[in-house]
């Protein structure tokens, strides 16, 4: 009777609903199911979108690290913090291509390229806009994430070929100012913005185990899953506490609550890609297998996630030999 009465709070949502705006109330009702009925329908949401044994592989790589302006309380590139990341320079385009080559090779179909920037400069964008076609003749899709746009840039982007641009959100509206201080959540949204009309995939999402409560990370699942046109891709991060960041001693998240975030992800927003990200290093085969029953249907793949860790692709090989699951 307990079981039913704590199912009914939830209203019914078929998993071929289109998408509908999402009330906080009601993503918070999700979270607080018991953690098997929301895996349970969490899976049957995400059967009906996509095949239940695929995840979509993509590799990230740092093309200009460190030095940026920004006071990020999470990132070891922020100027601002006493780090191990060295800044450099923009890499060359014959190093770039390189390492899409080598990522195809492994398997990855999306190359994600990541520059430590507020936001680019032209100068540096037309070196971006190069990897962009080089990657792209290689029949990778492609990902740049270069902080905030200016006006016009984003359809440079679009013209260059790029498939995605990233720009997370982070956290909600909320708990922003607790994060970030140099830039507003309203500034990530205006990029977002430019992105869309542009014609360019969207991918964004956010950091979870940041200190925020359970409402702020249903919160950031509300702005996600509320946008004109939700995410395509949808990057769920774990956060990594690394020294010399003023999140460097935040209390780890527990396991449980991240599978919920991801969940609850599946279920407000059916048709997008929804990737396990940074944090995933840190996690068993046995919670990532759990992820991928709540929806998770993307990953990154490959060493090293800008300046974190990750599982070497051998690790991942192996997983999903024992998991039947295939990549695509």
């Amino acid at each position: 009777m307990q079981q039913a009465s704590s199912l009914a709070a939830v209203p019914a949502v078929s998993p071929t609903e289109a998408v509908r705006p999402w009330a906080l109330a009601e993503v918070l009702a999700l979270y607080d199911l018991p953690l098997i009925d929301l895996v349970w329908r969490a899976q049957g949401v995400h059967r009906e979108n996509f095949d239940p044994n695929a995840i979509q592989r993509s590799t990230l790589l740092s093309v200009k690290t460190g030095g940026c302006s920004e006071d990020c309380s999470y990132c070891s590139q922020s100027a601002r913090y006493d780090t191990d990341t060295e800044r450099e320079r923009l890499m060359p385009l014959d190093q770039v291509i390189a390492a899409a080559q080598a990522a195809k090779a492994k398997g990855a179909s999306r190359f994600c390229m990541g520059a430590a920037w507020k936001g680019p400069k032209d100068n540096d964008l037309d070196r971006v806009l190069d990897m962009v076609r080089e990657v792209k003749a290689l029949g990778m899709q492609t990902c740049v994430t270069l902080g905030m746009l200016k006006e016009g840039q984003a359809e440079k982007l679009k013209d260059a070929g790029l498939d995605y641009y990233n720009h997370n959100l982070d956290t909600d509206k909320e708990f922003y100012g607790q994060v970030i201080k140099t830039h507003t959540q309203d500034d990530r949204l205006d990029t977002l913005d430019q992105v869309r009309d542009a014609g360019i995939n969207v991918c964004s999402g956010g950091i979870i185990g940041m200190g925020e409560s359970r409402k702020n990370r249903a919160a950031l699942i509300v702005q996600l899953a509320n946008m004109p046109q939700p995410p395509e891709s949808v990057p769920i991060n774990n956060l990594v506490p690394i020294p010399g960041t003023p999140m460097a001693d935040t209390a780890r998240l527990d396991p449980f609550e991240f599978v919920r975030t991801i969940a609850a992800a599946r279920i407000t927003m059916p048709k997008s890609w929804v990737r396990l990200s940074a944090g995933r290093q840190e996690m068993s085969d046995e919670l990532q297998a759990l992820c991928f029953l709540a929806g998770a249907n993307s990953m990154f793949y490959g060493d090293f996630l800008l300046t974190t860790g990750n599982p070497d692709a051998d690790r991942d090989d192996a997983l999903f030999a024992r998991l039947g699951i295939k990549a695509i």
